[in-house]
């Protein structure tokens, strides 16, 4: 896709004018710790619903998608329809703990929750995961479609994206990075519906009228969010109807419950209705991107079937490469003027993910190590800290950036990261705010242990370590790892695996909460539901209550996978 000079113009305005404005409703001179890390804790329902949704989508989210529903089909879709229940979650079971106990960081949480221990051990994982994939993969993955697609160079797509989105995170701290996120949801929704409708527009010039000649070009199955267990082969598929519904929760409880960078925008709302409300208001927006971001992926399989859009093929072979659609279809479908708004439209998705990322590292780094073993430290000094972190992180996250080619699936690795450690975190938050019984050597145990076992199953599952220790002389080109591999391993999908190590999580949590002494329960009923449903207790408020929204929700997923089951 080569971009005239009104593209690049309207890319270049749209990032000083957002760099700009950041600064402008961010920057105070002399913020407080809760001004800059907290936005003040004023941000209205709305604003926290919208920053959440933009804090997850990145340039890779989008391209992603598109790529998923030519390849897979309608089914990529689960990961966004299944976040929908677990922001359900984070407003009814953990939102009331996390605003009521006033804590700045999901670390602070699990400090009194369970021990110093946790807290550090929590904020680690924080760390690691917001420079290594929140930040660094998805700046290197963006940098790729940005210099295969637009002709624009990596290092030169690294610098620049980076220098504008560190400048306002730095000097505006959470409010900057917010109200920005509210612009760039429009934008992104903007940028996704003209793709779609441009997309269908142009399936009656492709030879598809109606909705019976499109079903007839699309493959068995790719119009469908339920897959069955095993495929026609009798492996199990990556993707099924057990695995999204055992295995999403166990990736989307940590992802969107437990995780600083999501989570910071529903801990600096203004109160606690505004919290819950925020975080429902996000699950409404995640319905849109089965719509808008993999359904256009179907109707660009449907242009390439018919010949009206010509896909590359995969270096080497005669497989078409999935991963070029979305811009293919900018390319073919969006005139010039508009191409430069769909490739601001990309980088915003960048710069929210970057942005969310890098101020909650600032946070966890001036909060969870500088304020507390130096409790008296200033407030200015302490954001004065949170703004250099700000720098430091973004320029270690811009060198790992580079060195993203040294992972052969990129995409696949960033899925099965977490796992190493997603399940032992969701057992600890999940029963440390449902069981009054769960003990800080219970939690300590789980996290180690559990985080062990989760990293010798992603080491294992690794394709040189299988061909390393099968032979590489034996394994075919496509082999996926010992775990993963159908024909070769094991055959388990990683959606499968994580259920698994979740089950061993609990058995290490409840036998060891039952092996050593009760906690204080008058402090640990500040921070655990005294039985599991009490979350639903109370009397409704009206319509804005978050447990009539939450049914409200429910419903409506429940609805849209009931038609596309």
């Amino acid at each position: 896709m080569n971009l005239s000079w009104i593209d690049i113009t309207i890319i270049a305005i749209y990032l000083i004018g957002i760099t700009a404005f950041g600064i402008w409703v961010g920057y105070r001179k002399g913020a407080t710790t809760e001004q800059y890390f907290l936005a003040g804790k004023s941000l209205g329902w709305f604003t926290v619903g919208a920053a959440v949704f933009t804090s997850n989508i990145s340039t890779l989210h989008l391209v992603g998608l598109a790529a998923g529903g030519a390849k897979e089909g309608m089914v990529i879709g689960n990961f966004e329809w299944m976040a929908c229940f677990t922001l359900v979650l984070l407003a009814l079971l953990f939102a009331p703990f996390y605003i009521k106990t006033g804590v700045a960081t999901l670390p602070e949480f699990m400090e009194r929750r369970y021990c110093p221990a946790a807290r550090t051990f929590l904020a680690v994982i924080g760390l690691l995961g917001a420079l290594l994939i929140h930040i660094g993969i998805s700046l290197f993955a963006a940098a790729k479609v940005f210099e295969s697609f637009l002709g624009v160079p990596m290092y030169g797509t690294i610098i620049v994206l980076s220098l504008f989105t560190v400048t306002y995170t730095a000097l505006g701290g959470l409010k900057a990075v917010v109200m920005t996120e509210n612009i760039q949801v429009g934008l992104l929704l903007g940028g996704a519906v003209l793709v779609t409708v441009l997309g269908l527009r142009a399936l009656p010039g492709a030879g598809v009228p109606d909705i019976a000649a499109f079903k007839a070009v699309v493959f068995p199955g790719q119009l469908n969010m339920l897959q069955p267990i095993t495929n026609a082969d009798g492996a199990l598929n990556g993707f099924s109807w057990l695995g999204v519904i055992l295995g999403y929760p166990i990736l989307g409880i940590w992802y969107w419950c437990a995780d600083q960078t999501h989570v910071q925008r529903v801990l600096g709302s203004k109160n606690l209705l505004a919290g819950q409300n925020g975080a429902l208001f996000a699950g409404f927006l995640k319905i849109t991107p089965v719509f808008l971001m993999v359904f256009p992926g179907v109707i660009g399989y449907v242009l390439w079937q018919r010949g009206a859009i010509h896909l590359p093929n995969l270096p080497g072979t005669n497989s078409p490469d999935y991963n070029t659609m979305l811009p293919v279809l900018i390319n073919h479908l969006v005139p010039v003027g508009l191409k430069g708004l769909l490739a601001a439209c990309m980088a915003a998705a960048l710069m929210s993910c970057m942005a969310a990322a890098l101020n909650s590292c600032a946070t966890l780094i001036s909060m969870d190590i500088v304020k507390r073993h130096r409790p008296d430290t200033p407030d200015d000094r302490v954001v004065r800290i949170g703004r250099i972190t700000t720098g430091v992180i973004m320029v270690l996250a811009m060198l790992w950036s580079t060195q993203g080619d040294q992972f052969g699936t990129i995409f696949e690795a960033i899925n099965k990261i977490p796992m190493t450690f997603a399940p032992a975190v969701t057992t600890v938050f999940v029963l440390g705010v449902m069981w009054k019984r769960g003990t800080k050597q219970a939690a300590m145990a789980t996290l180690y242990a559990g985080s062990l076992i989760g990293a010798v199953y992603f080491v294992s599952d690794l394709p040189g370590i299988g061909r390393m220790l099968l032979g590489a002389d034996r394994l075919p080109v496509g082999f996926a790892g010992l775990i993963t591999d159908h024909a070769n391993g094991l055959g388990i999908p990683f959606m499968l695996v994580g259920p698994m190590l979740a089950a061993v999580c609990v058995l290490i949590y409840v036998v060891t909460s039952l092996l050593t002494p009760t906690m204080d329960q008058e402090e640990v009923a500040k921070v655990c539901w005294n039985r599991p449903w009490d979350f639903l207790a109370g009397r409704l408020i009206g319509p804005h209550d978050p447990r009539v929204l939450a049914v409200l929700l429910l419903a409506a997923v429940g609805f849209l996978y009931y038609q596309l089951r």
